[in-house]
C-alpha cells in the first residue's frame, strides 16, 4: 500500500477537482481513497509514504497516437529532399521503417517508453511499421512495455507500399497480436488493427483487412486525410473522399482511432460523428509537416470525441497541450478559443478513448480508478485552485518536471530514477543500434 501525500492534488474528477493539501491512497493496482492528507495519513499510517513535498500530484498522462520507431530518427542527418509531406514520407519515414530490424524495434521501444515515463505518460497507443522485419514486431514492443511497466495498445500499419506479400504479413501481424492480447485480457496491453492511410491501401487490401477483422470488435488505427495527397488520390483514383471510401469498408467503429482528419468536409464529419469513432489531433506533427490545421475545435463542437496525440513528434504531452492551445488561436485569429477544448482533449477524451481500449478507469484520481499517478515538480507562485488549475498546467508545467511515476500501482520511476530497467545501459545499447541503422541508409 502507498500513500501519495503532502502535495497539491489535481484529480481530473469534476466532483472533486482539487485538494490544496491532499493525498491519494493506493492498494495493488487501484486507488482506494482520495482526500485531505491530514486525515488519510492517520487512517493509513502503515502505508508507504510518497512525499510530494508540496508539489503537484496528478493522474498519469495519455498519448493516443504515437510512433515508437520514430525515436531512432532523432539527430539523424537527412540527405534526400523533404520539401513537402510526400517527400517527408518517402525520404524520411519510409526509409526509417524499412531499415528497422527487430532489435531496432526493441530498442526504439525501450527508448520511447523511458522518455514517456520521464514525461509523466503512463499509457501509449502506438502505430508501428517495420516492413522488412515485420513478424513478431508487435510482440517485441509489447514485451518491452510489460518489462518496463507501461500501459500500451499496439497495432501494425498495413500498407501496399511495400508489396502484396508484406501487406498480407501486416494483416496477419495485427490479427495475431489482437488474438494474443484479447486472450490475455489485461488492462495493461491491448491490440488494434493498424493501417497506414487510404492512399497507400488498395480496395483489395482494405477488403482483406475488413474480412480479417470480422470476428473482432477491436478498433482500427489509421491516418485519415492527413495530407492533401490522401484526399487528392481518393478523388482521382476512387471518385470518393477519404472518409467516404474508408466507410465503405467498415473502418469507422466505436473503438477506431481516425488520426488527423484535416482535409475533411461536413459530410465526412457526419459519417465520423454517426460512427462514434475517435479522432486524434496531433498539432506539432501537423505544423512540422505543413499539412494544415485540424478542424478539431469544430469537431468537438459537433460532439465528435477528439483526443490528443504526439504522432512521434515528442513524448511530452504537456508540450502538445501548450501547442494545441496556441495553434488554434493563431489559426482562427481568435485569442478566446481553445481554453476549454485543449484540456478536454488531453484529460477527458484521451481517458475515454483509453477506457474503450482497456475497459478501465485511468487518467483520473478517484476511488476505484487505476493507480496511474505522477508527481510534478511544480510549486505555484500564485494561488492554485479548482477553477484555474488548467492555466497552471498550461503556463507552468512541463513533462520533464515529472519526478515520480506510478503505473497500475507499480512505481516505475522515483525521484527521476527509472526503477524497472537499467536506463543507462539500455540507452547506450539504443545508441549503438540506431547508429547501425543510420549506416544502412
Amino acid at each position: 500500500m502507498y500513500i501519495f501525500g503532502n502535495g497539491r492534488v489535481i484529480t481530473q474528477d469534476k466532483n472533486n477537482p482539487y485538494l490544496e493539501d491532499g493525498a491519494v491512497v493506493v492498494q495493488d493496482d487501484k486507488i482506494i481513497d482520495v482526500g485531505e492528507f491530514k486525515d488519510l495519513s492517520r487512517k493509513y499510517s502503515d502505508a508507504e509514504f510518497i512525499n510530494a513535498k508540496g508539489r503537484v500530484i496528478m493522474p498519469g498522462l495519455i498519448n493516443t497516437h504515437m510512433h515508437i520507431y520514430s525515436s531512432f530518427a532523432r539527430g539523424m542527418k537527412i540527405i534526400a529532399p523533404t520539401r513537402n509531406f510526400d517527400e517527408i514520407l518517402e525520404n524520411l519515414w519510409w526509409k526509417v521503417d524499412k531499415n528497422l530490424t527487430l532489435e531496432g524495434t526493441k530498442y526504439s521501444a525501450y527508448a520511447t517508453y523511458i522518455d514517456c515515463i520521464k514525461n509523466g505518460v503512463t499509457t501509449v497507443i502506438d502505430h508501428h511499421a517495420s516492413p522488412y522485419h515485420l513478424r513478431g514486431s508487435l510482440m517485441t514492443i509489447g514485451q518491452v512495455a510489460e518489462e518496463i511497466g507501461i500501459r500500451a495498445s499496439l497495432s501494425y500499419e498495413v500498407s501496399d507500399r511495400d508489396g502484396e506479400e508484406i501487406a498480407r504479413e501486416g494483416i496477419e501481424e495485427n490479427i495475431e497480436f489482437i488474438k494474443w492480447a484479447n486472450e490475455k485480457n489485461s488492462d495493461m496491453i491491448s491490440g488494434m488493427f493498424g493501417m497506414h492511410a487510404a492512399f497507400t491501401l488498395s480496395d483489395e487490401t482494405l477488403k482483406k483487412c475488413q474480412e480479417a477483422m470480422e470476428p473482432y470488435d477491436n478498433g482500427y488505427h489509421i491516418h485519415v486525410a492527413e495530407g492533401y495527397t490522401d484526399l487528392e488520390n481518393s478523388l482521382k483514383v476512387h471518385g470518393k473522399r477519404v472518409v467516404e471510401r474508408l466507410n465503405d469498408f467498415g473502418i469507422f467503429r466505436e473503438k477506431t482511432i481516425a488520426v488527423h482528419c484535416i482535409h475533411v468536409n461536413s459530410h465526412e464529419l457526419d459519417i465520423i460523428e454517426k460512427s462514434k469513432c475517435n479522432v486524434v489531433h496531433n498539432p506539432e506533427s501537423n505544423m512540422g509537416n505543413a499539412v494544415g490545421c485540424s478542424p478539431a475545435l469544430h469537431m468537438i463542437k459537433r460532439g465528435i470525441k477528439v483526443g490528443l496525440g504526439s504522432d512521434g513528434y515528442t513524448s511530452d504531452m504537456l508540450e502538445s497541450y501548450k501547442v494545441t492551445n496556441v495553434l488554434h488561436k493563431h489559426h482562427l485569429c481568435d485569442p478566446t478559443v481553445a481554453w476549454g477544448e485543449t484540456p478536454q482533449m488531453l484529460f477527458d477524451n484521451n481517458r475515454e478513448i483509453v477506457k474503450k481500449q482497456f475497459n478501465c478507469e485511468s487518467g483520473i484520481l478517484k476511488i476505484g480508478g487505476k493507480a496511474d499517478i505522477i508527481i510534478m515538480d511544480y510549486l505555484p507562485h500564485t494561488e492554485m485552485n479548482g477553477d484555474n488549475l488548467y492555466s497552471h498546467i498550461l503556463f507552468g508545467m512541463a513533462g520533464r518536471g515529472t519526478v515520480t511515476t506510478m503505473v497500475n500501482g507499480k512505481l516505475v520511476m522515483r525521484d527521476r530514477v527509472i526503477l524497472t530497467i537499467d536506463e543507462e545501459a539500455v540507452l547506450a545499447k539504443a545508441r549503438e543500434v540506431s547508429k547501425e541503422m543510420w549506416k544502412s541508409f
